[in-house]
């Protein structure tokens, strides 16, 4: 009698927490775009390198590693983290385009929010 009641209530229980962990994780994985604009780095891009990595279960976000080079010759690492939704727009990037990106600091590389290109003039000096 004790375990006709017990073992649905354990498996309620588990299917609950099951449930708000994978809604967590949803919300984690989707707030991946929402990056703070707090700094900009401008430059050229010398190296590039895109990849598919695996966030959770089955969800994957899209990485692009940038290194930009400034017109001070300083180097940056940066990264842009896209999650893989049905609607997502992958950035289309060039080696030696200039760009303009904008995000924050994290602790050995800049994480981008958003990417401008700058228009490249017909006429070259």
């Amino acid at each position: 009698m004790v375990t006709a009641i017990v073992i649905p209530i354990i498996c309620l229980y588990f299917y609950w927490l099951t449930k708000k962990e994978m809604r967590e994780s949803y919300e984690k994985w989707a707030d991946l775009n929402n990056v703070p604009e707090e700094a900009i780095i401008s430059g050229e891009i010398v190296h590039m390198s895109e990849s598919k990595q695996r966030y959770y279960y089955h969800r994957y976000v899209h990485v692009l590693d940038l290194t930009i080079q400034s017109s001070a010759k300083k180097q940056w690492k940066v990264k842009k983290i896209t999650p893989l939704m049905k609607n997502a727009s992958l950035p289309s990037l060039n080696i030696g385009d200039t760009v303009h990106l904008y995000g924050n600091w994290k602790e050995e590389y800049f994480l981008v929010s958003r990417i401008h290109v700058k228009e490249q003039s017909n006429v070259r000096k």
